[in-house]
This record gives C-alpha cells, sequence and structure tokens, in this order.
C-alpha cells in the first residue's frame, strides 16, 4: 500500500502536507502584540468613574438598560415603605428564591432560629452592617432578625451586591441601601442612610472592612456612646480597629471575627480554594493547565488559591513577608520568589496580602501581553489601578468586570474587578463555607450584646473558643459526621472539660 505523502518533493512518508507548513510558519503571528489600538464600541474614556455599573455574572437580573440611578428612584415595596434604596424592588421574587436556595447550605444559621423560637437573644439590639449583600448575607440578616434584632444595611463593595437579594430584603421590610456599580459618592451616602436615620440609634455595629466603623467615628462620634461594640471580619478591618486601640482611639469593645478559627480555616482558606478558579473562569474562560501564576502572599486566602490552581495543573510562585508563612509555602512545593524576578513571564497575577501597593505601576509595565492581574485580599488598595488612570493608557470594557488596559506599544494587560475583590465581585462563594463565618459573627454580636458590663473593655478580642469549637459542631451533622466523647480518665489525662474547650484560645 503506498503511503500518504502530502509534501510533493520529499521522501519522509510522514512529512507535513502544505497547509500544515504554512499553518506553522504563520502560527507566531498569534503570540505577537497588535501594534494598532482598535477603538471598540464598548471602549470608554480613561476619565470615566471606575464604579461604572455593569451586571455581574452571579446576577443575572441586573438591568444594565436602566441607567438611572436608585438615589434618584422612588419606590416603595409592597407594605407602603420606602426606607431603602436598591436597583430595582421588582426583583424581590429572584432574590427570595436565591435567599431560600442558599438557606440549604446554612445550617447553623437555621439552627440558630430555631432556637430562637424560645429566647431572643439579640432583643433590642439594634444592628448596623456594612457587609458583602448576597444571599447569604441574607440569611444572617433575617437570623438575626429571628434572634430579636433590628437591622439596617449597607454594602462593603461596591460591585458585590446582588440587586435581586438586596429587592428581597427590602421586599421583607429591611431598610437596605445598596446596589450593584454603586460609585464612591453612592457608597458612602448608602452608608449615612443607615446611620443618620431620625428615631433609630444602632447600639452594634457588624463591619465588614472597617467603612462603616470609620464614618461613624468621623461623622457621629457621639453615637459610640450606645453602642456596646463592634464585630468586624475583615483583614483590613480588623488592622483599623487595633490601630484605634494602640492610639488610645477604640471607645467600646470590638470582636476579631477574621481571626477565628471558623473565619480563618475555612472562610479564608476553603472558600478562596473554590472562588478563584470561578471567578478567573467566568471572568476569562481560561485554561489554567500550565499556566504560570504568581500568589502574593500565603496566609489562608493565599494557601487556598494555590493549592486550587496548582491541583489544575498551574506552575505556582509564591511571595511572601512571613519567613514561616515562606517555609510552609516552600514545604507545600511552591517555589518562593520576589515578584520582580517572574513578574515578565507570569501569565496571572494574584494579590492576597490586604496590604498596599503590591503590584505597583513598575510591575504592570513588565509584565507579558495578556496578563491576567486580580486581587483576591479585601483591601483594593494591593493593586496600584490609580497609576493606570493616565492618558497614555486606554481602557476597554470587554465584559462584566473585565478590563483591558492597553498601552501604546499594543501591550494589554486584562484586569479583573478594578482591582476589588475577584470572587465577590465576580462570581458567587460557596454557601456551605459562609454559612461557618457567618455563624461566628452572629454568635460575637450575641456575645458582645448580652456580656455583663467589664467583662470586655474597650480593645479588640477573638471569640471565646468554646464558641469556635460550638459553630463548627452546628455543621457537622450536614455530613453525617459522629464526634468521639472522651471518658472521664482521658479528660482528666489531658486536663481538660470533657465538654470542651479542647484548644486553648491561643491555639491557631
Amino acid at each position: 500500500m503506498e503511503k500518504w505523502n502530502g509534501n510533493a518533493g520529499t521522501t519522509s512518508a510522514f512529512a507535513m502536507p502544505d497547509w500544515m507548513i504554512q499553518f506553522a510558519d504563520q502560527k507566531q503571528e498569534f503570540n505577537k502584540r497588535p501594534t494598532k489600538i482598535g477603538r471598540r464600541s464598548l471602549s470608554r474614556s480613561i476619565s470615566q468613574s471606575s464604579t461604572d455599573s455593569y451586571s455581574s455574572a452571579a446576577s443575572y437580573t441586573d438591568s444594565s438598560d436602566d441607567e438611572t440611578s436608585p438615589r434618584d428612584k422612588q419606590q416603595k415595596n409592597s407594605k407602603g415603605s420606602s426606607d431603602f434604596c436598591v436597583k430595582n424592588i421588582k426583583q424581590a421574587e429572584f432574590g427570595r428564591r436565591e435567599i431560600e436556595i442558599a438557606e440549604q447550605e446554612m445550617p447553623a444559621l437555621m439552627a440558630l432560629r430555631k432556637r430562637a423560637q424560645g429566647e431572643k437573644p439579640l432583643a433590642g439590639a439594634k444592628i448596623v452592617g456594612c457587609t458583602h449583600i448576597t444571599a447569604q448575607t441574607a440569611v444572617l440578616m433575617e437570623t438575626l432578625s429571628a434572634l430579636g434584632a433590628q437591622c439596617r444595611w449597607a454594602a462593603c463593595n461596591i460591585y458585590s451586591t446582588l440587586n435581586e437579594v438586596a429587592a428581597a430584603l427590602a421586599e421583607s421590610g429591611f431598610p437596605v441601601f445598596a446596589w450593584k456599580g454603586e460609585s464612591e459618592d453612592d457608597f458612602w451616602w448608602c452608608i449615612d442612610r443607615c446611620v443618620n436615620v431620625e428615631g433609630w440609634q444602632p447600639n452594634m455595629i457588624l463591619d465588614d472592612g472597617g467603612d462603616l466603623t470609620h464614618w461613624i467615628y468621623k461623622k457621629y462620634p457621639n453615637m459610640f456612646k450606645k453602642i456596646k461594640g463592634i464585630v468586624e471580619e475583615s483583614v483590613t478591618g480588623v488592622h483599623r480597629l487595633y490601630q484605634l486601640s494602640k492610639a488610645g482611639k477604640l471607645c467600646v469593645p470590638a470582636m476579631n471575627v477574621n481571626d477565628s478559627v471558623t473565619k480563618q480555616k475555612f472562610d479564608n482558606l476553603y472558600c478562596c480554594r473554590e472562588s478563584i478558579l470561578d471567578g478567573l473562569k467566568r471572568t476569562t474562560d481560561m485554561m489554567f493547565g500550565g499556566k504560570q501564576v504568581v500568589v502574593c502572599g500565603y496566609g489562608e486566602v493565599g494557601k487556598g488559591c494555590c493549592a486550587a490552581l496548582k491541583a489544575m495543573g498551574s506552575i505556582v510562585y509564591v511571595t511572601e513577608i512571613d519567613p514561616i508563612c515562606a517555609l510552609q509555602a516552600c514545604m507545600d512545593g511552591f517555589r518562593l520568589v520576589k515578584l520582580n524576578e517572574v513578574i515578565r513571564q507570569v501569565d496571572i497575577v494574584i494579590t492576597c496580602t490586604g496590604n498596599k501597593n503590591v503590584v505597583t505601576r513598575e510591575h504592570l509595565d513588565r509584565m507579558k501581553n495578556s496578563c491576567i492581574v486580580c486581587n483576591m485580599g479585601h483591601s483594593n488598595t494591593e493593586i496600584d489601578v490609580a497609576s493606570l488612570r493616565t492618558p497614555e493608557l486606554t481602557w476597554e470594557r470587554v465584559r462584566s468586570q473585565v478590563d483591558h488596559v492597553i498601552w501604546p506599544d499594543g501591550k494589554r494587560i486584562v484586569l479583573l474587578a478594578e482591582g476589588r475583590l475577584l470572587n465577590l465581585s465576580c462570581s458567587t462563594v460557596p454557601t456551605f463555607v459562609l454559612s461557618i463565618t457567618a455563624t461566628t459573627q452572629a454568635l460575637a454580636l450575641i456575645e458582645l450584646y448580652n456580656a455583663p458590663e467589664g467583662r470586655y473593655k474597650q480593645d479588640v478580642y477573638l471569640l471565646p473558643k468554646k464558641m469556635d469549637e460550638y459553630v463548627a459542631s452546628l455543621h457537622l451533622p450536614t455530613f453525617d459526621a459522629h464526634l468521639t466523647e472522651l471518658t472521664d480518665e482521658q479528660a482528666k489525662y489531658l486536663g481538660l472539660n470533657k465538654n470542651g474547650p479542647f484548644k486553648p484560645n491561643y491555639y491557631r
């Protein structure tokens, strides 16, 4: 049988046909930078606000056609109340379905509600909150209400609000002031509307990032005379609280939920391990296998991101300032580098530090064409986005929360969520793991609200270990898990109470 020879004039039986040779000659063209910057219809001026409203991949009911600011709308819920400001109150039915789905994956909060049928540990509590407004937050808010609290709420992130969920909360009677795509002015206006209301004085604060606490200190410091405590769940917000405490300006007790074991070891680690892939996939449709990634920071968030990307076949580098975390990264099989050493070669840059200027303009200038840049830390200061808002660079919005920033030579980087939190801005996060965090927040509020005078001074505290263990125990039935109980002899040998706590407060 004659062997196929698709290339005349050659002697090899397996020589490439002409069309394959032509493709091989041309394929390098795909890797070259474009030499001409095209301005699409989606292109926007560099002077435009960074807070333009775009629909989220996670928020399917967003109406991008309605450009009217919610602040300019006159809306009422079915009960006639207008004490809220959301994108569209008519989306409430969709939001209620989201909340009902989330309830199925939040067993501990639902267990607290059952307990609330007999007791109301938050009766009389007036909680002002500033968190991500998602279906999971809605379950927390409705649980706090079932426990006896009154709540007013704003968003801690201009992109993370699910509009349909905010509408559902407003329809249920919660004063909610938030929508996806707020401007900076809108953001502070919403917080002020939660705080500055006639006839209502908050006595508890639930914060995520410290902006609400900062606003009250700045505008309404006298309110702290009636506030019993602050519950804070982010690295950024906790850092701010410790700064206030060190300066002697913290005038109420505060609970550092971020460093609770049930927050650090679950939300930060397991949530980010799953949501980093979700956020990147939804925004870029990229394949992770073989991609070179640098993760800045190897705390719990960084550990989760690295584990997920490594499992998908990515080549992962880590930057770290802490020698203990750095050693953990090395022992987990990651190459520890300085960002400058790998910035020209990596395909993805992910920040997970909670610090500022981790990725500078110098780094951005040296990145290769089509490098993806995103932030998984809470603060939006990790990537120096402000340095990119200059006349010589062109911004193109290519899809929701995805911008191409184009250099004069045609090089472009892919910036996600304008440097804000990737997973909550661009995707969703696993409900079950948020149940753990939300339950920890609820118990921290109950603890501070009911604490006898003198138990907590004007300082920052960790949630008692016994409560951490209680939060974990409420989630075990989901897995049909059965705890082993110590015998009296074993408990005596270890010097423990049979019912816990099983670890000292300093154990991390």
